[in-house]
């Protein structure tokens, strides 16, 4: 069964972990958007992508049978959210939002190999000012925008997206998936 699901919300809202689980559960690629958006490769952190590259990319990516994409990008991903079955805006409380960004900044600080991205402490207070606008601002402005589309899902996190499984599963069954 073919199956495109769009993963929407701020920065340590849970956006990879359920998309890795769909990914996992369904055998489906997974993209997630800031491999696009940011120019990995560069030796300084915070470089963007070129955007026809980028859109480039994105465009390849969504011309497969089935996928999942997440990310925070609210504007030039209009092509993933058009072609997408369903979007799940995933809600979390800033306050969890926030711990998860430290957590994954002290991580990749450790070096722990597959975390090794080059933030600042300046890089990560920026994102958490820009973050608090994002949640407060930009995805409710969204969101509005956006009311008639039967195929968005708003999942309320309560606290960490594990206790949320029974009800992720519940809205995701059509998709014959699980989410542990």
């Amino acid at each position: 069964m073919a199956v495109k699901i769009h993963i929407i919300g701020g920065a340590g809202s849970g956006k990879s972990y359920l998309a890795s689980q769909i990914h996992k559960k369904m055998t489906i690629p997974h993209l997630d958007l800031d491999d696009i958006f940011w120019e990995n490769q560069a030796t300084q952190y915070g470089i963007k992508a070129n955007e026809d590259a980028r859109d480039y990319m994105l465009e390849k990516f969504l011309n497969q049978p089935s996928w999942v994409v997440e990310g925070v990008y609210l504007k030039w991903v209009t092509p993933s959210f058009e072609r997408a079955d369903r979007i799940f805006i995933l809600d979390t409380p800033l306050q969890v939002q926030e711990d998860r960004i430290w957590n994954r900044y002290y991580k990749r600080k450790s070096k722990v190999p597959h975390l090794a991205k080059k933030e600042t402490l300046q890089s990560i207070h920026n994102l958490l000012e820009w973050n608090k606008k994002y949640n407060e601002i930009f995805l409710p402005e969204f969101m509005k925008k956006q009311r008639t589309l039967t195929k968005l899902f708003f999942l309320k996190i309560i606290k960490i997206l594990s206790a949320t499984c029974s009800r992720l599963n519940k809205m995701a069954h059509n998709l014959s998936i699980t989410v542990y």
